[in-house]
């Protein structure tokens, strides 16, 4: 793939529409226009600016009317050219706006080679690279927010004043090591503490958002389980607002696992309503019952739904130990609107998905159980990469061994190994830092050859 080229490629989804967008980049990207358009005035390319044009077949009759902007170099999507041709939306149409910038010296663009050109050009990092995925696969306004901000350097922002302190401590001991004659002093075991402690500490924190950050970026599976006939499909009815699940009194009518996507507080959940479970020999409803076992046992959440209007049995509580066995999990109990008292002997939220009463609080409690510290700004880097997880993560371990050569006595060459092994996955996360950017703090911090 060679990124001199000039390229171009439907940036609209596919199919009819009222609008299609051919999108071009490179240093050719306007002399290409120019062979497949006719501008009403002749052509004048004013940066950042619309002009009316027609679309030519290769015998110069018109096709399409479409509106043609230009954005100049570097202040682009790419940083290079770009030439954006908005057309009707006819596929027909598009293609051949397409097939036309071919035969004019253009070349399909690969998959995600607008983007990938911008982060070789410098316009965005990889952190923003990444979020443009994130962005356009939101499927919640929270998601869209928080890759929005990672869009903005959110991540970036968060790491970078960690990896310049990371790159002082570098330079401190560099220069210990390579310029002592010149009356630079050798760091001490207590300021390079000093210095690591608060790079951990940062570090930590952004590991830490992951455990939410991963949830709003994946989302939740949230199982809901009870014997036949205590409400599960009304209740599943009631969180999703709307009839999804078949509801009826005849007990065992749900057979098998239904689900649908809600979203609870911006977080994408997937909600499943299972079969009753209980004793039974019908070899249909045998399997529903095996799938609602396995359902609990996937969900990151279980609400276990407790019948108000009859007494818990053994098999209500044998499901209360298995759910409670399994990990995070909320007892529900349903119809409350039937009865004065709840049972006693167990700590669980009166519902009624048939009123409405209880489903609020049933939604907040999952909140808390889902965030119990709150929701984390985005603006303060939120991690939702399983790939900037690992790499922070190996940054922290690095620092750590770095502190256990100190208590060795290590000599600071062998620190330096450490922190720059600590350095290399940050520098896989925002950028490579190079010799020079050592050197320059060295000699920049230092005075040295005065």
């Amino acid at each position: 793939m060679s990124t001199r080229d000039t390229i171009v490629a439907i940036s609209t989804p596919p199919g009819a529409g009222g609008l299609g967008v051919v999108r071009l980049s490179g240093s050719d990207a306007r002399s290409v226009a120019e062979g497949l358009l006719r501008f009403a005035g002749g052509v004048e390319w004013k940066p950042w600016t619309a002009a009316l044009a027609e679309l030519l077949d290769e015998a110069g009759n018109t096709v399409d009317q479409v509106v043609v902007t230009y954005f100049a170099a570097p202040r682009s999507y790419t940083a290079e050219d770009v030439v954006e041709i908005a057309c009707h939306g006819s596929p027909v149409v598009l293609r051949h706006c397409v097939a036309r910038a071919m035969h004019g010296g253009a070349r399909p663009a690969e998959p995600g080679e607008f983007t990938l050109r911008a982060y070789l050009n410098g316009r965005i990092d990889l952190p923003q690279a990444e979020a443009v995925h994130d962005l356009i696969a939101a499927t919640t306004l929270h998601q869209a927010r928080i890759a929005a901000q990672q869009m903005e350097g959110s991540v970036s922002r968060a790491i970078a004043p960690l990896k310049a302190q990371l790159v002082e401590l570098i330079a401190l001991l560099e220069a210990g090591i390579d310029f002592a004659e010149d009356d630079v002093s050798v760091a001490s075991s207590e300021q390079i503490l000093g210095r690591i402690r608060p790079i951990s500490l940062g570090l930590s924190k952004l590991v830490d958002s992951f455990r939410f950050g991963k949830l709003v970026h994946d989302g939740l599976t949230l199982a809901v389980v009870g014997r036949p006939n205590v409400g599960k499909s009304s209740l599943f009815n009631a969180l999703l607002q709307r009839d999804r699940a078949i509801v009826t009194d005849i007990p065992g009518t749900t057979r098998d696992t239904v689900s649908e996507i809600f979203a609870l507080e911006g977080i994408p959940v997937r909600l499943v309503d299972t079969a009753g479970i209980r004793a039974s020999v019908d070899v249909v409803e045998k399997l529903g019952i095996e799938r609602s076992f396995q359902a609990m046992a996937d969900a990151d959440i279980t609400i276990v739904v407790i019948d108000l209007a009859r007494e818990v049995e053994e098999e209500d509580r044998q499901l209360l130990r298995r759910a409670g066995g399994q990990g995070l999990h909320i007892v529900v109990g349903n119809k409350a609107d039937l009865v004065a008292d709840v049972p006693g002997d167990l700590e669980l939220l009166p519902v009624s998905a048939k009123t409405g009463q209880g489903i609020e609080e049933l939604r907040r409690r999952l909140i808390t159980l889902i965030a119990p510290d709150g929701f984390a700004s985005p603006q303060a880097g939120l991690i939702t990469s399983v790939r900037h997880e690992l790499l922070l993560k190996e940054s922290l371990e690095s620092l750590q061994r770095t502190v256990n050569a100190i208590d060795f006595g290590l000599p600071h060459e062998m620190l330096l190994l450490d922190c720059y092994a600590a350095l290399r996955p940050l520098d896989a996360l925002t950028g490579a830092t190079t010799a020079d950017d050592i050197l320059n703090h060295i000699f920049s911090t230092f005075c040295i050859g005065k």
